[in-house]
């Protein structure tokens, strides 16, 4: 693209955002601050913006390794003897997703679609099950695509597996059981917790992570599948220091209140990570160390690995030092859900943080009350 295009097509771009009020100013600001990049792509795709942008750097090597790997296949189905299939992977080296043009047609390709739209806005197309404002897509960054934000390729070829944090075998919905539990906070939905197993919305949800798996090998973990873990510093996390690198880096996106940002139409642009609307505290970025792990390799959104493991650990602190949706999992007192639940984790849950015991929770009834 020319400079005189790229100028014209920044210029077209900002006229769109335009039109989503002050949520606009934001993007107009970070597009600024990335250039009309990859880094900006990313971060519409991430937020479910629809805006004409150039194809990403890589897409094509992308491409060129499905197509290959798809031809493979076929040969392979006439010819066992022929050479087996490769994994796709892209320019970066990690695997490569089907796209968004590669969609199937009919029944299947319906359901794919409806998982896409429940991923990119969860409040809206599975509103009864929705207790905040979270979508699938704010830990899942570009559409369940990228490398280390735990992409959905990565994620689904690993079920049915054990996990510790229910300490059972899960299915693949009983994982996306456990995002709508503690992410999405479904206590609070219209239906009072997460779909029963086998309800729709699992079903497109699955029929999406499938479809986006296509041609990952099953029961490996493939390189960038999950969020990368992060050795503890020898400062440790702090989240007076955490304040600090949240008002340099976060508060463009996410707000000085923590509660995000928003559209005209009032669909959340970018998530709350505290107070009523955020995940709660049985929710996996509750931990300090997974939440550092992510904002280290992709925060702020389009910049991942420009902060330090030192920033990334105390900022991911900072978020994590506020008060959000009760853990689900406590019937009793906190202490004893801290020494069940969170004995052994990085996390403020059951501490006391500026004069406050947290894991109390906060519902969103209540924060009307306390802003009266």
């Amino acid at each position: 693209m020319n400079t005189e295009s790229a100028a014209l097509g920044f210029g077209a771009a900002l006229r769109r955002f335009g039109k989503a009020g002050a949520i606009g100013l934001v993007l107009a600001v970070a597009a600024g601050a990335l250039g009309y990049s990859s880094g900006f792509q990313r971060l519409a795709a991430a937020v479910g913006i629809d805006v004409p942008l150039p194809r990403a750097p890589g897409a094509e090597v992308a491409r060129g390794s499905r197509e290959a790997m798809v031809a493979a296949r076929d040969a392979w189905l006439k010819d066992v003897k022929a050479p087996a299939p490769h994994v796709p992977v892209g320019a970066d080296g990690y695997f490569a997703p089907p796209s968004d043009d590669e969609l199937p047609e009919g029944p299947f390709g319906e359901a794919i679609r409806r998982g896409r739209e429940i991923f990119l806005d969860t409040p809206k197309f599975a509103a009864q099950y929705s207790g905040n404002s979270q979508s699938c897509v704010n830990c899942h960054l570009d559409a369940g695509r990228k490398p280390h934000s735990a992409p959905l390729w990565g994620a689904y070829t690993q079920y049915p597996m054990y996990r510790g944090k229910n300490k059972k075998v899960n299915t693949f919905q009983d994982r996306i059981r456990g995002c709508f539990t503690y992410s999405m906070n479904a206590q609070a939905s219209p239906r009072g917790g997460p779909p029963p197993l086998g309800d729709q919305v699992y079903l497109d949800l699955e029929a999406y992570a499938f479809w986006l798996a296509s041609g990952a090998p099953t029961g490996q973990k493939l390189p960038g599948a999950g969020y990368p873990k992060m050795a503890r510093t020898e400062l440790g996390y702090d989240y007076d220091r955490g304040a600090k690198v949240y008002a340099q880096n976060c508060v463009l996106c996410h707000g000085a209140d923590g509660q995000g940002r928003r559209a005209a139409d009032g669909r959340s642009r970018f998530p709350p990570l505290w107070g009523p609307q955020a995940y709660n505290w049985g929710a996996g970025m509750s931990n300090i160390k997974n939440a550092a792990g992510f904002i280290k390799h992709n925060m702020p959104l389009g910049q991942g690995g420009t902060l330090s493991d030192q920033d990334a650990w105390d900022v991911a602190a900072y978020i994590n030092s506020f008060e959000r949706p009760k853990d689900p999992r406590q019937t009793g007192s906190i202490e004893e859900a801290r020494q069940k639940f969170h004995k052994d984790e990085p996390s403020y849950y059951g501490k006391e943080v500026r004069g406050r015991l947290l894991g109390q929770g906060i519902s969103r009834e209540q924060a009307a009350i306390a802003a009266q």
